[in-house]
């Protein structure tokens, strides 16, 4: 069966977890995973202010997940701290417009026509990019174009022959193997096939090296913005799958950042918050913030 390219590659960043421990402060019940005490969102916003990256895993259509991440940034620039915001929502080949926009050179209207902002953006990414360039902070644009990486998952990797190096990660470590293939195939439902293709990858392989690509590419702007702005935080806005338990763009992060203090945040929609499953919050992330899933949407 054929699957629609685009429909596959949305569900690597929608794929989100299932819970761990709680406390809430307004909507939002944050939890801190190691001691399972439910915190108040303040309390964590102060934790996660010594960190150099921060990563906020999210589900990218729930309403409240957009208005813990708004909460979140704007405490960290009420408390003082430089930040950095770099978003899997925006592709390296647009960061110009978006320098000329953080620095308050482009109208919004020109930005949004050459940015190609993702169609919740107005809704849920402009707030962030809003809070940023009050605080004039940098904003950074971490993924890889679509484009490319919808050929890497058509043709392999013999498709970045054509592609500016400036536009993805220059180091890439992606064999098909380890805890995150077998999740990232477990999340595809076998839906990539097991036939090889030309170059001996199978499907499952190349929609995965897309995947990889995004990582290493969001992992090497993150490196950048921290070479860039060493005294600053790196707040990294990603779809869950791409973080949770630490994989993903989070060890090739660590990677490259060794000594990095790194923290993770998982945003959870659910029916109620205060009743949510706890089940292997631990392995998810540092904290997981539960907020109420908007009425109609699938729990996860």
């Amino acid at each position: 069966m054929r699957v629609h390219l685009t429909a596959l590659l949305a569900l690597f960043c929608l794929a989100s977890a299932r819970p761990a421990s709680s406390q809430t402060t307004g909507a939002f019940v944050a939890v801190h995973t190691r001691s399972g005490h439910t915190i108040p969102f303040a309390q964590m916003v102060d934790s996660l202010a010594l960190h150099d990256v921060v990563f906020l895993g999210e589900q990218h259509d729930d309403p409240q997940t957009h208005q813990a991440q708004e909460a979140l940034l704007r405490m960290l620039g009420e408390r003082g701290r430089d930040v950095v915001l770099a978003m899997e929502m925006f592709e390296r080949d647009v960061q110009p417009v978006l320098n000329e926009y953080a620095a308050g050179r482009l109208s919004e209207s020109d930005f949004m026509a050459r940015a190609r902002p993702w169609p919740n953006y107005a809704s849920d990414y402009r707030p962030l990019v809003e809070i940023a360039r009050r605080n004039r902070w940098p904003v950074a644009a971490s993924n890889v174009p679509r484009s490319v990486a919808s050929a890497v998952s058509r043709g392999g990797w013999a498709a970045l022959d054509t592609v500016p190096p400036a536009l993805v990660a220059a180091e890439r470590r992606c064999a098909p193997e380890g805890e995150y293939f077998r999740r990232f195939g477990e999340a595809m439902g076998g839906m990539g096939g097991h036939g090889a293709a030309a170059g001996g990858e199978s499907p499952l392989e190349r929609f995965y090296a897309a995947q990889c690509l995004k990582d290493e590419t969001m992992a090497e702007s993150i490196h950048r913005a921290r070479q860039t702005w060493p005294e600053r935080m790196v707040v990294h806005v990603n779809g869950g799958f791409h973080s949770e338990r630490r994989l993903g763009v989070v060890e090739r992060t660590a990677r490259r950042l060794p000594a990095a203090r790194i923290a993770t945040v998982l945003m959870v929609p659910v029916p109620d918050p205060e009743r949510a499953d706890r089940t292997d919050a631990a392995a998810l992330a540092d904290y997981v913030v539960f907020t109420r899933a908007k009425r109609g949407s699938a729990a996860p």
